[in-house]
Formats: structure tokens, C-alpha cells, sequence
């Protein structure tokens, strides 16, 4: 059995009867809400923000509940949204504006308690259990919150309340816009298990399919599917499925404070045109490589592992990885690592579209020492001690000021802005 301290049921230790409170709260729509409020003229019009189509980011990043009637959805190029809502409007993406209003949408909720753990710039979990001593109490609180959210920054949220933080955020999902769903010990099977099984965190693409191949259909499914036979079928994330489906899911609100270990950075970039060749491909991984080194040494870790990403130009996706010698934080280093991986598994056959480089277990940074009689430490300390100057020479004047001449060899393809686009990180829930 899978039940260990992180699947109690969500009970507050020593009693029985009583469960935590955790809200999961969530903006609507968030990005074309922020931008319908700074241009009004837009409301009741289907409004959508979508990446650039001369540089082929040509995808829906959001779109507003006007806009859904006409199936426009996340992801879709914007051909495509276009065909289907000639009226649509498409705004740029601002990021910096979006960061601000999730701060401002923090703050309120940082108001009532300090356990409030964001899953992205629009979603968080809130632990109110301290100030919520009957489960209706919780109901009350999640509708306050999100009068205060509308009244104060013009946007609607959807609040999912329940004992556990997989069951409120399914609950924040199942009602939208601008409403409350409680989802209680009592009432959890009735509410959660018709729903289909992709609706429960950790349920992807793959996932499903696998699910539907076995029969498994709905939450309930998984709920009900014997442990055993869900560990057979995607190894310990079978059990952590089947624990959720049942609502055994303890983990904690962590506090608003709390930083999470980094495990990797990556960047990836749709090309601003197909790549042909390995000369193509080592321009751009050496430009990301670059926005992945001087993120780490931010840091101060080294990366022991180097994976990277592609997908071709009919939208095949696959990824490779190796181990390093030697962990390193040099972007000439993993870029060379990163060709190395494509040379060895990419023949060239259809051209690339996108491309990415990520630099994974990562471990605190220590300057190279003497570790052969062989190696050329020396070469290896001038490598860090310049790219540590370059890091600081590019604060001090801009990222765009000092380059590396390989990407001065293609006008389109060096031109990629690496540093502040595409940069990930991401942490999963579990």
C-alpha cells in the first residue's frame, strides 16, 4: 500500500471529526482579464492574448468567456482562431503587467493567512483552517475573497473549498466565472467521481489515453480501480492517482515564504524559422545555453545533467538527456553537450521547429579544482571568470550589449531574445 504520511485524508491530527480548511483560488481568464481592464472598449468583445505570428509563437495563450463559444481555445494557432472568430481581437502578452496583478492578488490573500502557496501567476492554495472553525465558515471566507478580488482589482475568481488541496483546486475548476464549489467528506463522491478522470491533477494527455485504453474513464474509476493494478500501470504516480481520486491527499499548504529547491532551468524557443542543419541548431542552443548558464550561476548551482528538446516541423515532440562528468554551470558546456545529444539522435530528416536546453540535478556551485594531472582546470577557471564578467557587464548595460560571434553568423537566427522569453523552471506538485 501507498500510505504514508502525505495520504492521511486531510484530518486535523487528534481529532477525528474535524478536517482542514484549504481554499484553492483561481483567476478567470486571468491575462485577457488584465487586459480588458486596461482597455475597456473590449469588453463584451471576444478578446484573446496570443503570441507573436512573424516570430511563429502564433499560438492563443488565453482567450476572455466571449471568445469560448466560438471553440477558441488555449494553444490553438492563431489561424485557426482567426478562421473560426474572424472578430476575434488578439493582444500581445505583457508579463510584467500579469506579475503585478498576481502580486496584488497575493496580497489579498496573504490578508488572512500566511499559508498561501501559488501554483502559477493566477492560482493559489490557502490553509484557513486557523480562522475557519466550521466547514460553512470556509464557504463564507471564499465568497468574501472573491467580492474583495473584484472590488479591489476589477477581476473575477473561482474558489474551490475543500479538506485537501487536490479536491479544491478541482473545485475551483468545476464552476467558472466568479463562484464558490465546496467539496466536503461527505459529499466527494457524489461531486468528484463522474467527472472525467482528465480532470484530476496529474491526469495528462498520456495519462488519459492509457487510462481509456483500460476502461478507466472518470474519477470514480480511478477511485475504485484496485491500487495494485494503478501502480502496474504508471508505477508510484499510479498510487499517488489513486490516492487522489479518494481524497487521501495530506500534503501541505506551504507558506508564503517558502522558496522551492530549483531541480533544473531550461529554455526553448519556437524558431523564427525551420531549422535545416547542425549549424542552425548550434546557433540557437548556443543562445539558450547562455540564458540557462547565467541563470544558474543567479543561483549558484551547476547542472550534472544536460537534456534537451525537439520538435519537428510537423509537430513531432521527443527529448534526449545525458550525465555529465563534471557538473558545470559554463553555457559553452552545455551547449556543446546539447549538440552532442542532437548529432547522436536527430538525423535531419524533416527540419526542427523549436528547440530547448535544460540544465537538470542540479548541485551547488564549487570553483573547478585540480582534479588530474590531465585536465586543463586552468582553461576551464578563465571559462567561469568570463562568463561571470559577461554576467556582469550585461546587469550593468543591458543582455543585448555583448554576444557571442557564432550568433552573429545568421541574422535571423541569432537574433532570438533568450534571456527574457521562453525561460522555464517548472516544479510539479508532487
Amino acid at each position: 500500500m501507498f500510505m504514508n504520511e502525505a495520504f492521511g485524508g486531510g484530518k486535523i491530527a487528534g481529532n477525528s471529526t474535524d478536517y482542514r480548511k484549504i481554499l484553492h483560488c483561481d483567476v478567470n481568464n486571468f491575462y485577457a482579464s488584465v487586459e480588458i481592464l486596461h482597455h475597456p472598449k473590449l469588453a463584451g468583445k471576444p478578446v484573446a492574448v496570443g503570441g507573436s505570428a512573424e516570430e511563429r509563437h502564433g499560438i492563443i495563450l488565453a482567450k476572455n468567456y466571449i471568445a469560448k463559444p466560438f471553440g477558441i481555445q488555449v494553444g490553438m494557432a492563431l489561424w485557426q482562431a482567426r478562421q473560426r472568430c474572424p472578430d476575434l481581437i488578439i493582444l500581445p502578452p505583457d508579463y510584467p503587467k500579469y506579475q503585478k496583478f498576481s502580486a496584488l492578488f497575493r496580497k489579498i490573500l496573504l490578508e488572512y493567512t500566511d499559508l498561501v502557496e501559488p501554483f502559477g501567476l493566477d492560482e493559489s492554495w490557502c490553509d484557513v483552517t486557523a480562522i475557519c472553525g466550521k466547514p460553512d465558515a470556509a464557504r463564507l471566507l471564499a465568497d468574501e475573497i472573491r467580492e474583495r478580488v473584484k472590488n479591489e482589482l476589477g477581476l473575477t475568481i473561482s474558489i474551490g473549498v475543500s479538506y485537501n488541496k487536490i479536491f479544491a483546486k478541482l473545485g475551483s475548476d468545476i464552476k467558472k466565472p466568479d463562484a464558490t464549489t465546496v467539496i466536503s467528506p461527505t459529499n466527494f463522491k457524489r461531486v468528484v467521481w463522474g467527472l472525467p478522470a482528465s480532470d484530476l491533477l496529474g491526469v495528462g494527455r498520456q495519462v488519459e489515453k492509457a487510462l481509456t485504453g483500460v476502461g478507466i474513464l472518470t474519477i470514480g474509476d480511478i477511485a475504485n480501480t484496485d491500487i495494485s493494478y494503478m501502480e502496474r500501470l504508471f508505477g508510484k504516480w499510479g498510487a499517488y492517482l489513486h490516492c487522489y481520486a479518494n481524497g487521501l491527499d495530506n500534503s501541505p499548504v506551504k507558506p508564503g515564504d517558502f522558496t522551492p529547491v530549483i531541480k533544473s532551468v531550461g529554455n526553448s524557443t519556437t524558431c523564427p524559422r525551420d531549422l535545416v542543419s547542425d549549424a542552425d541548431a548550434h546557433i540557437v542552443l548556443y543562445n539558450l545555453a547562455e540564458s540557462v548558464a547565467e541563470r544558474m550561476r543567479e543561483i549558484g548551482m551547476s547542472a550534472k545533467t544536460v537534456q534537451i528538446s525537439l520538435r519537428t516541423n510537423d509537430l513531432h515532440w521527443f527529448e534526449r538527456q545525458t550525465s555529465l562528468s563534471r557538473p558545470t554551470m559554463i553555457a559553452a558546456e552545455l551547449a556543446e553537450e546539447g549538440m552532442k545529444l542532437l548529432r547522436k539522435n536527430y538525423d535531419w530528416r524533416l527540419p526542427l521547429r523549436s528547440i530547448g536546453i535544460r540544465g537538470a540535478k542540479l548541485v551547488p556551485y564549487s570553483p573547478s579544482e585540480q582534479l588530474s594531472f590531465f585536465a586543463d582546470e586552468t582553461k576551464r577557471n578563465r571559462a567561469e571568470r568570463l562568463e561571470y564578467a559577461v554576467d556582469d557587464i550585461r546587469r550593468r548595460f543591458g543582455y543585448e550589449k555583448l554576444g557571442r560571434l557564432v550568433l552573429k553568423s545568421d541574422g535571423i537566427l541569432g537574433q532570438l531574445d533568450a534571456k527574457t522569453a521562453n525561460v522555464i523552471h517548472p516544479l510539479g506538485f508532487s
